[in-house]
């Protein structure tokens, strides 16, 4: 039996946490689902290998994920896509190509993820050695209605991840 696949867009600052949620999501749903996680990191490292951080190179990163994401949601997959995606009109695009996709605002203030830096990208951008960081001279527009939002400055990544999980299964993905 053939099940549908769904994508978990997780959104939000660098050092929100996207990218941790989405190695413990996969741990969890691993066991009898086929998976893929869709890295902004990992995708700019081959598949946008081409592109920079303007405004434009950001939305078509962005399309050439959702792009991907879709073909694989079609073909049942559990798509965690963990991507910055700091624009509201690239989200919503977002949300009318992929089918069964829950939009998650990874949420942690700009002071926390700038706490954390787990790449050093703060300390460069703030020093003015990195253009167009998002948070910092490039905007970020937070999720006017996600499907959900997790806390990642208040709640463990099991609790963040647990509530995902749940709003999977009340929407029929799980």
């Amino acid at each position: 039996m053939k099940r549908n696949g769904f994508c978990i867009w997780l959104t939000g600052l660098s050092g929100a946490g996207k990218t941790t949620i989405s190695k413990k999501l996969i741990e969890y749903l691993k066991e009898d689902r086929f998976i893929e996680a869709m890295d902004g990191d990992e995708i700019r490292k081959g598949l946008s290998r081409d592109l920079g951080f303007s405004k434009a190179d950001r939305n078509e990163h962005n399309r050439r994920v959702i792009f991907c994401t879709k073909l694989l949601v079609r073909n049942g997959v559990i798509v965690n896509v963990a991507l910055i995606s700091p624009y509201r009109e690239t989200r919503a695009y977002a949300k009318e190509e992929i089918p069964n996709m829950i939009e998650v605002f990874v949420k942690a203030p700009l002071e926390t993820c700038i706490e954390r830096d787990p790449k050093g990208l703060y300390e460069k951008a703030l020093a003015g050695e990195i253009k167009q960081f998002t948070g910092i001279d490039d905007p970020y527009e937070e999720p006017l209605e996600p499907d959900l939002i997790v806390e990642t400055h208040k709640e463990t990544v099991e609790e963040s991840v647990q509530k995902i999980l749940d709003k999977a299964k009340e929407l029929g993905y799980l």
